[in-house]
């Protein structure tokens, strides 16, 4: 069978109960939106395959539970991340006041890793209470892209997990092209061999 990838990377999306995530996922990966919100338990993943630069890059997502309960079993994927997607919802002032603890929480548990910012709910503009400019501020202080989505509507949606996914590629971009090529030359002196199916970025070979 051919190779259906080229690099596989794994992202983590991070944020309190409640915020969005599991609709940014579905949105991103099916295209759908539930209005039901069922709080995801502990861990759960979907795949994408995005092209960028040429490249089919693989995209497994981890949605997490944002439940203080299952803080232990979210720390174990932690490591095992190229890319971090923190969320808080605009309509929810506590949400983003708790964007010092996850970061606090990334720092102790996966250290120096790629992260982006990511404001939901950006259609509920008559129950806003955080300002575009205040998520935009905190952004810039802790050195963090920051967009403003709608898992309702899909703005933006498709630009935060881009996004991501090339700043992960820019940050890792030596190893990539690395492991690219040594499935070139490996393709050339055996060409009777399958190659491994896409290359695995960091912690995905764990």
């Amino acid at each position: 069978m051919a190779k259906q990838y080229d690099v596989l990377i794994r992202l983590l999306m991070l944020g309190d109960s409640g915020v969005g995530k599991t609709c940014m996922l579905c949105k991103f990966t099916e295209e759908a939106f539930s209005h039901t919100h069922i709080a995801t338990i502990g861990i759960d993943f979907k795949m994408k395959t995005l092209r960028v630069d040429d490249q089919r890059i693989r995209v497994q997502i981890w949605d997490t539970a944002g439940q203080e309960r299952y803080d232990t079993i979210t720390k174990q994927y932690f490591r095992r991340a190229q890319g971090i997607m923190l969320v808080y919802d605009i309509t929810s002032e506590t949400s983003f006041r708790d964007l010092d603890k996850w970061l606090e929480m990334i720092s102790e548990d996966a250290g120096d890793i790629v992260k982006i910012l990511v404001a939901n709910k950006s259609d509920a503009e008559s129950l806003r209470v955080v300002s575009k400019e205040e998520g935009e501020s905190y952004a810039k202080k802790e050195n963090l892209d920051f967009i403003e989505a709608s898992a309702f509507n899909g703005d933006n949606i498709q630009l935060a997990f881009e996004t991501l996914v090339k700043n992960v590629m820019d940050k890792n971009k030596k190893e990539i092209d690395e492991q690219l090529q040594s499935i070139k030359l490996y393709s050339r002196e055996d060409s009777s061999a399958e190659p491994e199916e896409g290359t695995k970025l960091g912690g995905c070979c764990r």
